[in-house]
């Protein structure tokens, strides 16, 4: 795993509205992963006796260098006491700035940052308003009925 970035709220509700104005704002749900005691996420999968194991188990995931190793117990530690967080998996510069954006305005009450120097995309978070496509418009002169007919046009329809 690369870029995190991960907001440590002081109760699971603040936490979850975070997640939601990060989904709505365009961010994946895949990207977003929210983890708390009632709601362990991602965490609940990993092979472990204990969920306070499995939180350490899956920070260490997220917090993988030798000198995170100390965050990942301190998060669980942090998790068992009714802390929640939310990670983001931001895709380049204008994610993580908007993603950091969010999580501060949710009143976050820590920001954690990993490898976000090692980001491949940057697509899913506009630096502007409104969407970046206003119309599209398909010239259809042989009257297609459907977007493949159109696409297809020249195509033999008979099989021959």
């Amino acid at each position: 795993m690369s870029a995190v970035l991960l907001a440590v709220f002081n109760d699971y509700t603040a936490a979850d509205r975070v997640r939601i104005d990060l989904v709505r704002d365009g961010f994946p749900t895949d990207r977003v992963e929210l983890t708390a005691c009632c709601e362990p996420g991602r965490a609940g999968c990993e092979p472990a006796a204990s969920l306070h194991d499995k939180f350490v188990q899956y920070f260490r995931t997220l917090f993988n260098r030798e000198d995170e190793r100390a965050c990942a117990e301190l998060l669980a530690d942090q998790v068992d006491h009714g802390i929640a967080t939310i990670t983001v998996h931001p895709r380049g510069t204008v994610e993580t700035a908007r993603a950091t954006e969010i999580l501060e305005g949710g009143a976050a009450r820590e920001i954690l940052r990993h490898d976000l120097l090692n980001q491949k995309w940057e697509h899913a978070a506009a630096s502007h308003e409104g969407p970046w496509v206003q119309n599209l418009w398909i010239e259809n002169p042989h009257k297609a009925h459907c977007i493949y007919c159109r696409i297809f046009e020249h195509a033999d329809r008979d099989g021959q």
